[in-house]
């Protein structure tokens, strides 16, 4: 399969996914290159809120206003580790930059910040990455596992995470129950 960086775009799961941690998941690519790719699972809300985690790492949270929001699944590597997608960039001490607009930190610097009100205007936090081995995610999409667009911060920072999946079919022009989940071959 010819070379392709998806950096900055989402993974949209087949319908005939059969992973349980990929089924009907949108996965935003936080880099891709010829070692592989990291992404971020975008559409799983896990029971535990913003508070709760908060609580867990022992950083106060003075900002109630995002108290209850979700911790979200971003995959199935390091699970115990935290994951925050944000914008703007900012300067933290461990972030991957996509672009200008989106960041991927995982220093506690940033959750502090957070806790005092002064961290980014948009962000979610997750809990573990989905993980690819080089030439392994261009082998799954030429299997027909997965579609590709470029992302939306829109769809994932001003979308309820429900309708996240559907908003990123919907920017391919397809409905995503008129899929079929097997490739044709002529």
């Amino acid at each position: 399969m010819q070379s392709v960086n998806l950096t900055n775009h989402f993974l949209i799961a087949m319908p005939n996914m059969a992973d349980p941690y990929f089924a009907k998941s949108l996965t935003y690519i936080c880099d891709h290159n010829e070692n592989g790719a990291l992404g971020i699972v975008v559409n799983r809300p896990i029971e535990l809120t913003m508070a709760g985690l908060f609580e867990q790492i022992g950083v106060e949270l003075h900002h109630e206003d995002i108290a209850d929001l979700p911790v979200y699944f971003g995959g199935p590597v390091q699970m115990d580790r935290g994951f925050v997608l944000h914008q703007p960039l900012g300067e933290w001490q461990s972030t991957l930059a996509m672009n200008d607009i989106f960041g991927l930190t995982t220093s506690k610097d940033i959750l502090v910040a957070v806790g005092e009100g002064r961290g980014p205007d948009k962000m979610m936090v997750t809990l573990g990455y989905a993980g690819w081995e080089a030439g392994q995610l261009e082998n799954e999409i030429a299997q027909n596992a997965w579609l590709t667009v470029e992302a939306s911060p829109d769809i994932i920072f001003g979308m309820a995470p429900e309708l996240r999946y559907d908003a990123a079919m919907h920017m391919l022009g397809f409905d995503p129950g008129n899929l079929s989940g097997e490739a044709g071959h002529a």
